[in-house]
């Protein structure tokens, strides 16, 4: 996990004020993986207990915004954000229990970014969820 102080200089390196709201939201992403805004906001009082739904969610705004979070919402879902940020990569989403993981994108020529027909735009991102049951299911589902 990034120390505290590396929270603080991602905040400045993003033109963002350092505030004790921005700093919990940003650790407790860190802290909580693909992490709805109830985690997050429950992780957030562990250390600021009066803070605001309303600071949470403008937190959560500004730190998207400058892209030092990532927000995805699968089909069926609610909003959850990550930590990783800047690279291509995709989510595996268990169909029975929700949980997400990470999956790097293809090593190499990365074909999801080649389109059949990209209408003249410049693409430089994909999202790709493939679905499916994750171990734990599968080997309940099995038994």
């Amino acid at each position: 996990m990034v120390a505290p102080l590396d929270f603080r200089e991602m905040l400045r390196g993003a033109a963002l004020r350092v505030t004790r709201p921005r700093l919990a939201v940003l650790s407790a992403v860190h802290a909580h993986p693909h992490a709805d805004t109830d985690t997050i906001i429950a992780a957030v009082r562990r250390n600021l207990p009066k803070v605001s739904h309303q600071a949470v969610y403008d937190s959560l705004h500004a730190l998207t915004a400058a892209g030092l979070v990532r927000r995805i919402q699968p089909s069926g879902s609610v909003a959850r954000y990550e930590s990783r940020t800047g690279d291509n990569h995709h989510h595996l989403v268990c169909r029975s229990c929700g949980a997400i993981a990470d999956v790097d994108c293809a090593v190499g020529e990365a074909p999801c970014l080649t389109a059949s027909d990209d209408r003249g735009f410049a693409i430089d991102e994909a999202e790709v969820i493939y679905w499916g049951l994750c171990p734990d299911c599968s080997t309940t589902r099995s038994s």
